[in-house]
């Protein structure tokens, strides 16, 4: 696929395997060819008979098996995962096990826009590269990856004696979720933080130098401690102040740092709970109308700034997201009571910004910037 649209660019014609006829169809630009056995390339050649041109490609309306719909209560988590969506925040959930923590996770690309052909192409490109099986059909949903706790930091990074593309490139554009955060290794979980400010990682080896593009939103989860159940109304939990500050040590202040909303997950209310098998608890919006709301504010944001709210630099926050004068004062003083980092104090401020574009606000009101609060240090 790279082979493909460096030669479209340069305005070359392609001859290809009639097994990659799908991925040359999505360009809609230059002349690409198909061919089953050399013979025909030399006949082309020789002007005997001509190859077949690669037909573009039939793309379907993307179909999701999973739905927010099928969510039921969770409504913070729920908001909180449209949030993340409307502007490619980080988000974390925390909570016992068995709240639905992975269940939301693995319904966020089912809210968040398709992505532009420009994207779409990259991620088709890196993941011809890694040689993973392609789909006309979902070419343009987001990727989503899962990678088990027990991945090494080749695997999730890329890299090995011959290079090969790691899960933070395979979610290039899209998600990377991380189920069981602390059970990852503290020294794999560290080589994200290049990458989750940046945008890329760089792989360099004795043989090869090679900067690999992760533009990826990080969702995670983990339990509040080793048995799961630290705070848990209904379980007592087992494990000693030591153990949950090991266990929870794993995962460095700098990571956390660099995730926007911090949820926590709790159980189902009563009510809730009586009415698992009914419809009428289920989520009042489902994934459709959500990713509307979600693709009006992300339009509002690429009009405004070019990019997403989470990834807008310092000047870009001076300019979109200004406080009026009050706002900006019980800002300074939560930083000053809350002990916010910096890197913190900004990302409030891009929260803010896309709560706002969620309420389709031109200015950010004091209602957003204390929802952002609330979600970055939750009770």
């Amino acid at each position: 696929m790279p082979g493909i649209i460096a030669a479209h660019r340069e305005g070359r014609g392609v001859i290809l395997p009639r097994a990659n006829a799908r991925e040359a169809g999505l360009l809609k630009t230059g002349s690409s060819f198909v061919a089953s056995h050399l013979l025909d390339v030399n006949s082309h050649l020789k002007q005997v008979q001509d190859l077949e041109k690669v037909r573009p490609a039939s793309l379907g309306k993307p179909n999701f098996t999973e739905d927010m719909k099928d969510v039921v209560g969770q409504a913070v988590a729920r908001r909180a995962l449209m949030i993340a969506a409307a502007g490619n925040h980080n988000l974390l959930f925390q909570g016992p096990p068995g709240t639905g923590k992975t269940m939301l996770a693995s319904r966020i690309c089912s809210i968040l826009p398709v992505m532009e052909e420009s994207s779409a192409l990259e991620v088709a490109a890196l993941r011809s590269i890694a040689s993973r099986q392609f789909e006309p059909e979902t070419w343009r949903i987001p990727p989503f990856r899962a990678p088990h706790h027990t991945a090494s930091a080749v695997a999730l990074v890329g890299g090995g004696s011959t290079l090969k593309i790691g899960e933070i490139s395979l979610a290039h554009r899209g998600v990377l979720f991380l189920d069981e955060l602390p059970e990852f290794s503290p020294k794999v979980l560290e080589v994200l933080r290049e990458p989750l400010e940046s945008g890329y990682i760089s792989i360099s080896r004795a043989n090869y130098q090679v900067r690999l593009p992760a533009r990826f939103q990080l969702i995670a989860a983990m339990n509040p401690c080793p048995c799961g159940y630290l705070g848990d109304p209904e379980r007592q939990c087992r494990c000693s102040p030591e153990k949950v500050g090991r266990y929870q040590s794993r995962v460095s202040g700098p990571l956390l740092d660099r995730i926007d909303l911090h949820v926590q997950v709790s159980r189902l209310n009563d009510h809730d709970r009586n009415h698992l098998m009914s419809a009428k608890t289920s989520c009042s919006q489902n994934s459709e109308s959500m990713r509307e709301r979600v693709t009006r504010a992300r339009q509002r944001q690429l009009g405004r700034a070019g990019k997403t709210n989470a990834t807008l630099a310092h000047s870009e926050i001076l300019s979109h997201c200004r406080l009026p004068a009050q706002d900006e004062d019980y800002l300074k003083q939560a930083m000053q009571q809350l002990k916010l980092s910096t890197r913190a104090f900004f990302r409030i401020l891009r929260m803010a910004r896309t709560i706002a574009d969620l309420e389709d606000t031109a200015d950010i009101q004091k209602q957003h910037l204390l929802e952002a609060i609330a979600f970055r240090f939750p009770r």
